[in-house]
């Protein structure tokens, strides 16, 4: 019986979270997305996601871009510079202790190319684990210039509006 009740409670707690909207602003270092002013017509956009969908995390960041252009009275942007991150764990199915060495992996994309790089990190590690599973977040970050009139010519630039219509979340009615 009790191991019926915390099925149901886990699954409960999993279609909540599944109904959650991605596109949200995140808080206290969460998912979703932040940005931040870097001049009058710059700015940084995150955008960190759980999962590993590279395109999902980048349109979102490039939806939110657009909506900065918007908000601010612009009416295109420029794509300066672009990284992704992807961090992944993986969680082991039998009892642990003592410290573990794993490669942090780091895709830098600039207008032409990406380039992945990894970086080692070291942690303390202690307890049981049951089940295992891999657990992975991506992150998306864009420098962005915003302009109004004409726009750029660069395969870079982009029409706000037109990012705005073609990458907004779907709502179903």
């Amino acid at each position: 019986m009790k191991t019926k009740f915390m099925l149901a409670i886990a699954i409960l707690i999993m279609t909540g979270c599944a109904s959650q909207s991605d596109y949200k602003q995140a808080k206290k270092g969460g998912f979703g997305y932040t940005e931040s002013k870097l001049s009058e017509t710059q700015y940084r956009v995150h955008f960190k996601a759980r999962g590993s969908d590279k395109g999902k995390a980048m349109d979102y960041a490039m939806l939110r871009a657009a909506e900065l252009t918007l908000l601010g009275g612009y009416d295109w942007f420029v794509v300066t510079d672009r990284e992704t991150l992807v961090d992944k764990e993986t969680v082991q199915t039998s009892p642990t202790a003592g410290f573990s060495r794993r490669y942090a992996r780091v895709t830098d994309c600039g207008v032409l190319t990406c380039r992945t790089s990894y970086h080692p990190t070291t942690q303390l590690e202690t307890g049981v684990f049951i089940g295992g599973s891999q657990q992975s977040e991506i992150e998306s970050i864009l420098n962005i210039e915003i302009g109004k009139g004409t726009r750029p010519t660069s395969i870079t630039s982009f029409d706000a509006r037109e990012v705005r219509e073609n990458l907004q979340p779907k709502i179903d009615d």
